[in-house]
């Protein structure tokens, strides 16, 4: 939107403001000691004229007493009588501090018809073309400004194209202007592989996926060595899972490419694939060992996975190759922060263990204001443990935080407290008074939802959810749970097919979600279907409940040596999980 101009002075007045800064400084040249002789070389003359000085001055002041409008018309007039880079430079920014983007075009436009060789100005007119949101007009600037910019540095330019439209609310425009242009670059030897990893990338934020996996498939071909090519199937594997193919062939020709191992681990987390990620890290550990992300990475997903002696054992790998306290290596601030995190999650390993003593122990050590409520929280935990849940909650009540950060938080650590309690009601209770403070607050009406259906107030329950769908409707996790509720009560089934289908397209492959889809589908008596979707997510996660429903269906199914493998593995996590307990006393199945 063009900036409002405020109303300009009159001229006169600019001027003698300035005649009076003039005198000023000449009058204190007159006081000042006499300036050593100096040499008689030539004079240099400056291509500044009294005309063109006065001109700037003007802008200048103008500028400073926050006439922007005016000091842009002034300089503006003085680059283009002048044809200085700099100057329109100057005239670009002082439109883009004044939020005006279509003054900034015009003088980045008018620089570029003045020096028409100026790579800078055509970089600029690209930019802002970017910026205003007009892909549309791009392609005239874009081919002049690759004509002008010497051979070997267009690779770069291309590469650069995908981040300069990143903001862009027009995607598929941006992708159709751009292509034909990135097509003929990719005829090129020397542009070849840069112009079609910007084709690609820009093809994916354009939604044309397919096209994006076409050209990375192309790219992996013929420059196996590129890293580019990696990075798009990385990017490319949540909506294109073939893309996974790319990442694996290259591990299996490079197996020591430690960097792409940990990058497609990490991509496979975020899949909430943790088994299969987790072997990826320990893969890394054991080829290098010194690469302390990975083994911070391998215990993190061990913990997740409530492998707690493994995550020990990773953590304490990690914490054995950060730098010491106070050394010269690395980022200090980073570097404790990462250590006061790992001191916490070792302090839930042992809780995990039932080591109360050394949980408490790594508590001790964790002291950064940021950590409290996390580590009251623990601390409490602990507590609740030794049958001293009473005494946790009033440790978490009692260092309730001035902030509504804080206070948040420590509603949602005691009705946590008391949740793994099993103390539904009174979790409950916290949360509604949660409720009650921070209103229409989506993850406080999840967790009450949940409490809610613990005590069996279906209705409430669902009420709940669909206003925290209301308030946010991409909450995946609130339609997955009223999706899961209606399958686990056998009752209407179809809609509650689609609200785990709408979870599924926020978060596609989440575990959670394709069980809750594999349950319903077993409710409906596609049980077929069930056992594929309930084998998908027990392989991308192995959780005791997923364990539970995938043991019925294998049982009802006939398989029931393989069900009750699956039920072991889920009693050897969580001996004391309600979903499998019930599951094999309804079964009549002895543990």
């Amino acid at each position: 939107m063009p900036v409002t101009f405020r109303r300009r002075k009159p001229l006169c007045v600019t001027l003698a403001a300035a005649l009076v800064a003039l005198s000023t400084a000449g009058a204190q040249a007159a006081t000042a000691p006499a300036a050593p002789k100096l040499p008689d070389d030539p004079p240099t003359h400056s291509a500044l004229d009294a005309p063109l000085f006065y001109q700037l001055l003007v802008g200048e002041m103008e500028l400073r007493s926050g006439q922007a409008g005016v000091a842009y018309q002034v300089l503006l007039d003085a680059a283009r009588r002048t044809q200085d880079e700099e100057l329109f430079k100057r005239v670009v920014n002082i439109a883009l501090q004044a939020r005006a983007g279509e003054q900034a075009l015009s003088a980045a436009r008018a620089w570029a018809d003045a020096i028409p060789a100026s790579v800078p100005a055509r970089q600029m007119v690209v930019q802002l073309l970017a910026l205003l949101n007009r892909p549309a007009e791009v392609a005239t600037p874009l081919r002049e400004l690759i004509a002008l910019t010497p051979p070997d540095e267009r690779p770069a330019l291309f590469a650069a194209l995908p981040r300069t439209f990143q903001r862009t609310t027009e995607p598929q425009k941006v992708y159709l202007t751009l292509e034909p242009i990135l097509a003929t670059a990719a005829k090129e030897p020397q542009t070849r592989e840069m112009a079609l990893v910007a084709q690609a990338r820009l093809a994916q934020a354009a939604g044309e996926t397919a096209k994006a996996l076409s050209i990375t498939r192309d790219l992996a071909a013929t420059s196996p060595q590129l890293d580019d090519t990696m990075q798009l199937a990385l990017d490319l594997m949540p909506a294109e899972p073939s893309a996974e193919a790319l990442i694996t062939a290259r591990l299996k020709a490079q197996p020591d490419n430690h960097s792409l191992r940990l990058a497609y681990g990490r991509a496979l987390a975020r899949a909430q694939r943790a088994e299969e990620s987790a072997r990826e890290f320990r893969s890394v550990t054991e080829k290098a060992p010194d690469n302390a992300p990975a083994w911070f990475a391998l215990g993190t997903l061990e913990l997740d996975l409530r492998h707690a002696e493994a995550a020990e054992r990773a953590l304490g790998e990690y914490l054995k190759r950060l730098p010491a306290p106070g050394s010269a290596e690395g980022d200090t601030q980073l570097i404790g922060e990462a250590r006061q995190q790992t001191w916490l999650m070792l302090s839930q390993a042992a809780e995990m263990r039932g080591d109360m003593k050394g949980a408490e122990a790594w508590l001790q050590k964790v002291d950064r204001p940021e950590r409290k409520v996390e580590t009251l929280y623990r601390r409490a935990s602990l507590l609740a443990r030794q049958g001293k849940l009473e005494q946790g909650r009033k440790l978490l009540q009692a260092q309730a935080g001035d902030s509504n950060d804080d206070a948040r938080a420590k509603f949602l650590a005691e009705s946590q407290l008391l949740r793994d309690a099993k103390q539904w009601q009174a979790a409950h209770d916290v949360l509604k008074r949660a409720n009650e403070r921070f209103p229409d607050d989506p993850d406080l009406l999840y967790e009450q939802s949940m409490m809610a259906e613990k005590l069996g107030a279906i209705e409430p329950m669902e009420t709940l959810l669909k206003k925290v769908i209301e308030i946010k409707p991409d909450y995946a996790n609130a339609y997955n749970a009223l999706g899961y509720s209606l399958a686990d009560r056998g009752v209407r089934l179809e809609e509650s097919r689609t609200l785990i289908a709408k979870a599924l397209s926020y978060a596609p492959g989440e575990p959670f979600f394709v069980d809750s889809m594999g349950w319903v589908e077993f409710k409906l008596g596609n049980r077929t279907e069930a056992l594929r979707l309930l084998r998908e997510a027990y392989k991308a996660r192995p959780d005791t409940e997923i364990a539970a429903h995938l043991g019925e269906v294998l049982w009802v199914t006939g398989e029931q040596d393989e069900a009750r493998r699956v039920w072991q593995e889920g009693a050897k996590r969580e001996p004391k999980n309600e979903a499998l307990q019930e599951t094999m006393t309804r079964l009549k199945v002895k543990p």
